[in-house]
């Protein structure tokens, strides 16, 4: 008997690339979150957020996703408003009560549409949104056709099925223009988009080989990889096609808190501003020293820096790299009592890197290669860094702060970007591999580590403070990690499925949020993937029937009498969050 529980994008995803699929679903990779400006699904998902709480909280939840704001988001946020404004109005075209992201979960399939509206004769309409312009390719889609299916299982009445597109602009500035010029055209070609909906008619040979899909996946020992031109947007690519590891995540298992040891930080701020006098407090400290200033710190410390030794006529270099990595190599070896391992300065380490990956590829810049220079170079960093931070120690990286760049917002107004002085694609990624980023600040001689993260300011963390800045003392930072421990509960396994009531009662029992993460692949331009651009995988293993169905209800004429939706009674206006 299966314990798969199925869904339309589970099963897009095999039909796609069956080896995708095991790296998702049956291994569980997650990889490390560096969307672009554009992501289709962080821009679906603040669209959502938007037609539900208003355009100030998408634009909110829209830039909280990224560690530092430059004039692309800002680009993007315009088009957010625009197509915002645009789907409302249309909205208000449908009659009836509206249900945002009705859960269907059941044994063998889960699944959310996007918006239910309700009809006077107790039936409903469904829609699911799309960000796309490729209309055809989601008019062919089975997802709505098994919707309509599960619902009436449910005891609903399903009457229309529609897709409503929200279209996408792609255009970039010119070289002749300037970003307000830019942003004018960008206003220009907004105003001319509009917002379609198209309906399509059911049909059960769409659940009939969606079902023949799911057989196949069960009985299949193998997942071969199939090359094509999707593997640009999928997250698994360099690892799937060059065994690169460096984006791979642990497991997705709940775990508490208070059982994590280790504290993983990389910290930022200007020269002379405590920075290294900070991360000397920590117990047991090993700092790899790349800059010198070790003169005011007891921690013992190793030079990174080149090895010259001189044999007579013979002078032989070792590389600044190639000593970093043979710490870690002996590191990795467990044979000593340290505790805590420092790195100081992080942008050191990453130009030692570039100046060894020269010697080895016989070049004098990344451009003189191609440009492919510059992926190899940020690969071996990376790889090489994640051997760093998967160590049994508490790992503190330290950076000087970057304040050279400007965005310019929607007003015009310039605004400067404060942020780690690290190779911008480089520093999202470690931003990824740490427990929090801060920033210390020296104001008037009081030093502080600030957390927060804004438009202008790199900073935050995946442990949900509260605090937002602290004292620059070890032991209000470990206080940080007692209180989030304290608050944190031991996580009970969500429950499989959510009761209802039935569609006679007086209201529909709101299903029980659970949270929602962003690792999904980008959709390539051309909109070939299927997955809807806001739906993110569905994960919960459940156990089915012992027998797939075999046949559709064919109304809900045929359903119990007591148990049929009445005009009367409509479904509240709620959304329940998306489960990964």
């Amino acid at each position: 008997m299966s314990q798969i529980q199925f869904s339309h994008s589970r099963v897009s995803t095999f039909e796609k690339c069956p080896h995708q699929y095991k790296l998702h679903y049956i291994d569980q990779i997650i990889t490390i979150h560096d969307p672009a400006a554009d992501d289709a699904l962080i821009v679906g998902n603040a669209l959502h957020t938007g037609i539900e709480k208003g355009e100030t909280v998408m634009l909110d939840w829209y830039f909280s996703q990224y560690a530092v704001i430059d004039d692309r988001q800002v680009n993007e946020s315009i088009k957010l408003v625009a197509l915002l404004r645009k789907l409302q109005e249309r909205l208000t075209e449908f009659d009836g009560d509206f249900q945002h992201e009705y859960l269907i979960d059941r044994p063998d399939f889960k699944g959310f549409v996007d918006l239910m509206v309700s009809n006077p004769d107790g039936s409903v309409d469904i829609y699911d949104f799309k960000y796309s312009n490729n209309v055809k390719n989601y008019l062919e889609s089975a997802q709505l056709h098994l919707y309509k299916f599960y619902l009436e299982r449910e005891k609903f009445k399903v009457n229309r099925l529609g897709f409503i597109f929200v279209p996408k602009t792609n255009i970039r500035q010119k070289k002749e223009e300037n970003l307000y010029q830019f942003r004018q055209r960008l206003t220009e070609t907004l105003s001319s988009m509009e917002v379609d909906v198209h309906y399509v008619d059911y049909n059960f040979q769409k659940v009939k080989r969606f079902w023949e899909s799911c057989r196949k996946i069960e009985a299949v020992t193998a997942f071969p990889k199939n090359p094509s031109r999707l593997c640009d947007w999928c997250k698994f690519q360099k690892y799937c096609l060059e065994g690169v590891d460096y984006m791979i995540l642990p497991k997705n298992e709940r775990r508490q808190i208070g059982t994590v040891k280790r504290k993983t930080l990389w910290i930022y701020g200007s020269p002379f501003s405590g920075k290294t006098w900070f991360a000397n407090k920590f117990p047991g400290p090993l700092m790899l020293n790349t800059d010198g200033n070790v003169d005011f710190v007891d921690a013992p410390f190793i030079r990174i820096a080149d090895d010259v030794i001189v044999e007579g006529r013979i002078t032989k270099r070792k590389l600044a790299w190639a000593v970093f990595k043979e710490t870690i190599d002996e590191l990795e070896k467990k044979q000593n009592d340290f505790q805590t391992i420092i790195v100081d300065l992080l942008e050191d380490t990453y130009e030692h890197c570039r100046i060894f990956m020269y010697d080895k590829l016989g070049i004098e810049h990344e451009s003189d290669n191609s440009f492919k220079a510059w992926d190899m170079v940020r690969t071996e960093f990376l790889s090489t860094m994640k051997r760093l931070l998967n160590l049994p120690y508490d790992i503190v990286l330290i950076s000087h702060e970057d304040m050279t760049k400007d965005f310019t917002k929607k007003t015009g107004d310039k605004v400067t970007r404060i942020a780690p002085n690290l190779q911008e694609k480089a520093a999202l990624k470690i931003a990824g591999m740490v427990q929090l980023v801060a920033r210390v600040v020296n104001d008037d001689e009081e030093r502080s580590l600030t957390f927060k993260t804004s438009e202008v300011e790199f900073g935050g963390g995946r442990l949900g403070l509260r605090a937002r800045k602290i004292p620059l003392e070890y032991e209000e930072f470990v206080k940080l990690y007692d209180e989030v421990n304290q608050e944190t509960m031991p996580v009970e396994q969500e429950k499989s499925k959510h009761d209802r009531k039935p569609k006679t009662e007086k209201s529909v029992e709101s299903v029980e949020a659970a949270s929602t993460t962003h690792n999904e692949v980008n959709s390539p331009p051309t909109d070939d993937d299927e997955t809807p651009p806001w739906e993110t995988s569905d994960e919960k293993q459940e156990e089915p029937p012992a027998k797939w169905p075999e046949e559709q209800p064919s109304t809900v004429e045929q359903l119990s009498s007591k148990e049929k939706p009445t005009t009367e009674e409509k479904p509240k206006r709620t959304r329940s969050s998306r489960s990964a």
